[in-house]
């Protein structure tokens, strides 16, 4: 089992003051977290794409090209690319330079976005949203198989014999497809033969074990090698040392954020019982004790059969300092207990 984390840059918020920080120095925090998490153990570093002012990390190859020389095994992606708004073109040649300088260890994750900020930003209509995406992904795939590309679409001016420089040393990149629990997707990254990941960020995380099972029906029926047959499971996570208290306060910076998401797109923030439902068990929040959490990301290994779990856990202006001693938890409590427990079943 691969752990991980996934960080949209979250700006700091002074606690005397109530002022939000600078957005540079939320991006310097991106890199002291990624240097931390290879430093640990961690498997997989990912940063999703976004563009407010609470969550910068708008240019994830920048952070993680500047990781890239500063780590020495984690592996490095996004979490997600919002392909409909950007030129597969350009996310190719980032990330194959990404790999160049991690030694092979860049990963693409390609999605449609559930925040829609990009749209207007760079002049592409919602009234496209899954025709963008379509189109797209296949253009960034077609890339991945060659580096001398003939393509023809609607959204995107044509390509003829065009040379996509730099290439991957291994020969292409690893490319996962995102989704929300959209049933289609499953079958889409299937059929095409992708590993998928799931977004887990409310709910009982068991619910979709149907969609992980869509998924392997899907690239059994396209004969895809079950080498190439992944899921990773993305949802929010903090880890203290104390059950209690890191639930309690995870539930501050949790209620901040759902809050503030709540005003854009028209609901209200969640009460506190539903998230103390949502935070043990089997609830989509991974907030606890190590042995908690690792008992739990076992327990949802054996559901969904997935390969890697990483966790959002700079949520709400959390303090970075609590963010880094989460990630420290994370890589030298939780994953040996997760590597133990898992490596028993496969004895047995």
């Amino acid at each position: 089992m691969e752990l991980g984390i996934y960080s949209f840059g979250d700006v700091q918020r002074d606690p005397g003051t109530g002022k939000l920080g600078s957005t540079a120095e939320a991006t310097r925090n991106l890199l002291e977290a990624i240097k931390l998490a290879d430093e640990v153990g961690l498997d997989f570093f990912g940063i999703g794409e976004h563009h407010t002012r609470e969550m910068p990390a708008s240019a994830a190859t920048v952070v993680l090209g500047a990781a890239a020389s500063a780590t020495k095994t984690i592996r490095l992606g996004s979490a997600v690319t919002v392909l409909s708004t950007d030129d597969p073109v350009r996310v190719y040649q980032q990330f194959a330079t990404l790999d160049a300088l991690s030694n092979g260890r860049a990963e693409i994750t390609a999605g449609r976005g559930s925040s829609t900020e990009s749209f207007p930003l760079f002049g592409h209509s919602l009234n496209d949203y899954d025709d963008l995406f379509a189109e797209k992904l296949e253009l960034l795939l077609k890339i991945n198989e060659s580096e001398t590309v003939t393509w023809k679409g609607k959204h995107r001016p044509a390509l003829n014999e065009a040379l996509v420089v730099p290439r991957p040393e291994s020969g292409s990149l690893p490319i996962w497809l995102a989704t929300g629990g959209n049933p289609q997707s499953s079958v889409r990254a299937g059929l095409l033969g992708l590993p998928i990941s799931y977004a887990i960020i409310g709910g009982q995380a068991a619910r979709f074990a149907p969609l992980a099972e869509l998924y392997r029906r899907a690239a059994a029926q396209a004969k895809i090698p079950e080498a190439q047959v992944k899921i990773s499971v993305a949802s929010p996570g903090f880890v203290g040392d104390d059950a209690t208290k890191a639930k309690e306060q995870f539930w501050v910076h949790w209620h901040a954020v759902m809050e503030s998401i709540g005003k854009i797109r028209g609901f209200s923030p969640p009460p506190r019982h539903h998230y103390d439902m949502e935070a043990s068990g089997a609830g989509a929040l991974f907030v606890g004790a190590p042995e908690e959490i690792a008992q739990r990301i076992v327990t949802l290994h054996g559901q969904l059969g997935h390969m890697r779990q990483f966790f959002q856990m700079d949520v709400g202006h959390l303090p970075q300092k609590d963010f880094l001693r989460s990630i420290e938890l994370l890589g030298t409590r939780v994953k040996p207990l997760v590597d133990a427990e898992l490596g028993k079943k496969l004895a047995a």
